[in-house]
């Protein structure tokens, strides 16, 4: 069961008709940044948009800030049997709500990988040295080492001007994140591995993925689909860690076709 957090009111922001979809931002963002696909969707789906606790316009929450704790905050946002698309870290939030039993209909993960940090049997994440690098650089100056990580995630993209143009346009649109949040929920991104996970997911699983995502290679989302009992892998040709930003018709297309 979810990890006991005090639940704060989340920010969502609902539009549209049809079967309910949550959408879930990355780390150090918010739910705008799916603003290039959200009108598109919302003709088809109920969209449910969220600020992540202490991201955007949610409020960061004491105690416990655990994948489990925000999978159980975002269940109890929604109407049961939603579909959930996780992109990045909301990624590793949505597969955890899976694993878990929380009532998901589809999951559909977006530049997602069940392990971001490099490991002995695990070569598809960042170096340990380099993340430790990050996280120090964090804490002396966030906003900063937050603008280098909206660069780090454009790399290879073939869209990599308009879609870092996006992120830093997006980034500070519904005020700035919380330092406190920033650092608990980069140590999700360290220190889970989800690998053992994927075996547990029920639901049918679409994987969407940019081919030149440097971040999240593509290969850690080649391991997920093997792996897991009713998986599919899209491949965006050209996109990197965004393909909602950078290819937003083939990443529409992609979602919906699975949707339906």
């Amino acid at each position: 069961m979810p990890s006991t957090m005090p639940a704060p009111r989340l920010h969502v922001e609902r539009s549209g008709r049809g079967p309910d979809l949550l959408l879930i931002h990355g780390w150090g963002l918010h739910g705008g940044i799916f603003q290039t696909v959200a009108p598109a969707l919302a003709a088809r789906f109920r969209l449910h948009i969220v600020d992540l606790p202490g991201h955007g316009r949610s409020p960061l929450p004491e105690g416990d800030y655990t994948l489990e704790a925000l999978a159980g905050m975002l269940a109890a946002a929604v109407p049961a049997d939603s579909h959930w698309l996780g992109w990045s870290l909301g990624g590793r939030i949505a597969l955890t709500g899976a694993a878990l039993g929380l009532p998901i209909a589809r999951l559909i993960l977006v530049g997602s990988t069940p392990c971001f940090t490099r490991r002995d049997d695990w070569p598809h994440g960042m170096e340990p040295a380099e993340f430790a690098r990050f996280a120090h650089a964090l804490e002396q100056d966030w906003p900063s080492t937050l603008q280098r990580f909206l660069a780090i995630q454009t790399r290879g993209s073939s869209q990599a001007r308009e879609e870092l143009r996006l992120l830093r346009q997006a980034v500070f649109t519904h005020g700035q994140p919380q330092a406190g949040a920033l650092g608990k929920s980069l140590k999700l991104l360290r220190e889970a591995d989800l690998r053992p996970l994927l075996a547990r997911i029920k639901q049918p699983a679409l994987l969407i993925h940019g081919a030149r995502d440097t971040l999240s290679p593509l290969a850690a989302a080649e391991y997920s689909v093997k792996a897991l009992p009713d998986g599919r892998l899209t491949t965006i040709a050209g996109a990197g860690h965004a393909p909602f930003l950078s290819h937003p018709d083939e990443f529409t297309a992609a979602l919906t076709d699975f949707l339906s």
